[in-house]
């Protein structure tokens, strides 16, 4: 059973830079069917896909977030990591990781982390 868990600050301070890790156990990241994805839900409104990386270390990100995500990988601790820049109170959420198959659908999940931005 794969087992997806979010790590990282609850609070953030606005203009710093948020990171989360994701730690994968159960499975790795060895496959090229999979998409590893940041995801997260501001209050009150939808999910919102932050970005993904592959096991070619290729990444993808969301037009709107990607001159500030950066997604990287720790392929020795089974971890993948999202790094936010210049966080405002906007981006405040519950930031989830998944994993992707294909692009065709979400089949693993993490429990989520929330994450103020508050001075």
């Amino acid at each position: 059973q794969v087992q997806l868990q979010e790590s990282g600050p609850g609070l953030v301070k606005p203009s710093q830079t948020l990171s989360l890790t994701c730690t994968v156990s159960g499975g790795s990241f060895l496959s090229n069917y999979y998409y590893w994805s940041w995801i997260r839900q501001a209050p009150g409104k939808g999910l919102e896909w932050i970005g993904a990386i592959a096991l070619s270390g290729d990444t993808f990100y969301s037009p709107s977030l990607k001159s500030r995500a950066a997604i990287s990988r720790d392929m020795s601790k089974n971890q993948f990591i999202l790094q936010l820049t210049s966080v405002t109170p906007e981006d405040t959420a519950v930031y989830y990781c998944a994993r992707n198959q294909n692009w065709i659908f979400y089949d693993y999940w993490g429990q989520g982390t929330q994450v103020t931005v508050s001075s």
